[in-house]
């Protein structure tokens, strides 16, 4: 209950801000003429989509109706139909990708990077897939083909988001790093699948080292120990991408819509961010 008035304060405080201005963009770009009144606000929309990431539960019907509505009516007392809370959803996608950006992390001098897949469908229902059609693509991941997207994120030593972004299933793992990386400075570890050297050369420029191991038919190259530490830390990040899918739902294959997708990323992006204790990293043990 406690975890729920904290989450619910905290996207409250943070729509009093965003949404008047927001809106206020909306009309002068001429996108909407007026808002219409809901019976929920937007802050709890929020909050339920964010809470169902937190709750561990699989099936977001079954969570809105036999856990929300059962035992947090209380909670929110003009909760509205399933049917009708689906067709409101999409709104949030813009406030929830804001609110994640606050969450963001700004402590950076070690930062790891990777990607995952966001699979869609299964292999066998590419050809008849439909929702996606044209936007997601293939792609080759550790576990070999799939269909859909993948996420590429950047995280610190101690477990904190600072960068996401979401790219068809195709693009290399290089593509956006130097977008995901324009404001980090320090040194940043990655696997074999970021070793390039027009990469390595063009962030170090502006003040960021990319740390990267060799490939088996490349030639060695000078690694400082403290590098060679920290590459073999490099488990943080897929620990946290494993939470991600694991606990905060990030993946599933029942998407009707892009926004139903998107908002699906950004509650479990969200919901990890909120979590007490994150996988990390002792620098003052590797240090000692």
């Amino acid at each position: 209950m406690n975890k729920l008035v904290e989450l619910f304060c905290d996207v409250d405080d943070f729509c009093k801000v965003f949404l008047p201005q927001w809106h206020a963009y909306q009309i002068e770009q001429g996108q909407i003429k007026r808002e219409r009144a809901c019976q929920m606000s937007m802050a709890e929309i929020m909050t339920v989509i964010i809470l169902f990431h937190m709750s561990n539960q699989r099936d977001f019907k079954n969570f809105y109706k036999g856990y929300l509505a059962r035992f947090h009516k209380k909670d929110f007392p003009t909760l509205l139909s399933y049917t009708r809370f689906l067709e409101l959803m999409p709104r949030a996608v813009t406030p929830l990708s804001s609110y994640f950006k606050t969450l963001k992390s700004t402590d950076c001098d070690i930062c790891f990077i990777d990607s995952t897949s966001i699979k869609v469908c299964h292999n066998l229902r590419i050809p008849r897939h439909k929702t996606f059609a044209g936007v997601a693509k293939r792609g080759r991941g550790t576990m070999g083909w799939y269909f859909g997207f993948k996420l590429h994120l950047i995280i610190n030593h101690k477990g904190e988001i600072i960068a996401a972004k979401v790219t068809p299933a195709n693009k290399q793992d290089t593509a956006p790093v130097e977008e995901l990386t324009q404001n980090l400075t320090g040194t940043l570890y990655g696997d074999k699948g970021y070793i390039s050297s027009k990469l390595e050369q063009s962030l170090s420029e502006r003040g960021l080292k990319l740390v990267t191991n060799v490939r088996s038919n490349m030639k060695a190259k000078a690694i400082s120990a403290w590098d060679k530490a920290m590459l073999s830390k490099r488990f943080i990040i897929e620990t946290v991408i494993d939470q991600l899918k694991n606990i905060c739902q990030l993946e599933h294959s029942r998407h009707r819509s892009l926004h139903g997708m998107i908002l699906t990323v950004l509650g479990a992006l969200i919901a990890y961010s909120h979590k007490e204790k994150k996988p990390s990293i002792s620098i003052d043990e590797l240090m000692a």
